[in-house]
């Protein structure tokens, strides 16, 4: 199916709707959750998408930011996202907050890589929260936006912590993240 955008692989027809939904060749889907965005378009798009799209999304520049989620307290299910732009490519900060059990809140915070999962694979991801005399870090590479941060949390690929944590991090209701990128 995705054969005019490069792919090269000819299978059995029984296989073909297994690779079809993993391929690298498929369109990409918008990254941004907690939208309804229903755009598609190549990887080289993605990036003018967000821009043009999605313009309360804050783009920071360099290896080491700050990524802060203001007013956790909110009701509900919440996504804060950011953008980190360093070694020439874009990164998708998000930090996301679901009721995972019946009343039962928890966070979950991931990087991924506006690229393919093959140049994921040549980055790492440091996420820390810092409060007085505690420290949370979780360490991971980044999933490809083909994935996405529904994947990277069925597979347990993210920081998470419940909202108690959230708190003894926190000051005034906001929540900053340090987050270093580097290559591998």
């Amino acid at each position: 199916q995705y054969s005019t955008t490069g792919c090269s692989l000819t299978l059995h027809h029984t296989e073909k709707p297994k690779h079809e939904a993993v391929c690298e060749y498929r369109p990409y889907s918008c990254p941004c959750p907690g939208t309804s965005c229903d755009w598609e378009g190549s990887l080289e798009a993605v990036m003018s998408h967000l821009m043009h799209a999605h313009k309360s999304i804050t783009t920071l520049q360099g290896e080491d930011i700050i990524f802060l989620a203001t007013d956790i307290n909110l009701p509900g299910a919440v996504d804060w996202v950011m953008m980190q732009s360093c070694f020439s490519h874009h990164f998708m900060l998000v930090l996301k907050k679901q009721e995972k059990c019946e009343g039962h809140q928890q966070f979950f915070a991931t990087v991924l890589l506006i690229g393919t999962r093959k140049q994921a694979e040549n980055f790492q991801y440091r996420l820390e929260l810092h409060g007085n005399c505690h420290r949370l870090t979780w360490e991971a590479s980044p999933c490809s936006i083909h994935d996405g941060v529904s994947v990277a949390i069925r597979n347990s690929n993210c920081l998470v912590f419940d909202t108690a944590t959230a708190h003894l991090f926190a000051d005034n209701g906001n929540l900053g993240i340090n987050v270093t990128i580097s290559m591998c």
